[in-house]
């Protein structure tokens, strides 16, 4: 598990992102950053959780919030997936775990009798000064959207 805290500054990272450019933490400095990290591209609840943030979108940018998506699939999954699913915002490749790592969503995992390592669904709300402002762990994904753009709206 990571030790990031809320009101903590989170280390910065840089991944390859959907657009085959490489993306930092600090390229959004300034905004606000919703970061949602999903198990697995094109699967039901993943597909609706990056639906629902792909329809409000509109309503995180009025309040200076940009949106990535980061999972462990390769970058050219993900451009299926955005392309599928019409995702106006970046998706982030973490193929070695290391950000997932970071915020502790890479864990040990029971389905259907079988443990294995994967991404726990979860979301945050990194600051304009890179820090920690909101988390969300083991998120179920019906009506969590709206969750995540109250706890904007307060910031």
């Amino acid at each position: 598990m990571a030790d990031l805290q809320l009101g903590q500054p989170i280390p910065d990272f840089t991944l390859p992102a959907s657009n085959g450019e490489n993306v930092s933490l600090s390229d959004y400095r300034g905004k606000k950053l919703v970061i949602y990290f999903y198990p697995k591209s094109s699967t039901p609840a993943c597909t609706q959780e990056s639906c629902d943030f792909r329809d409000f979108t509109g309503e995180f940018s009025k309040y200076n919030t940009e949106v990535i998506g980061i999972s462990g699939d390769a970058s050219k999954l993900q451009l299926k997936f955005i392309a599928k699913n019409e995702l106006p915002f970046l998706l982030l490749a973490d193929t070695e775990h290391e950000v997932c790592r970071l915020f502790g969503v890479w864990q040990w995992k029971k389905l259907y009798g079988r443990e294995f390592e994967g991404i726990v669904r979860s979301t945050f709300v990194v600051d304009e000064e890179g820090k920690l402002a909101a988390e969300w762990r083991k998120v179920r994904v019906k009506e969590h959207v709206h969750q995540v753009l109250e706890a904007v709206k307060q910031m």
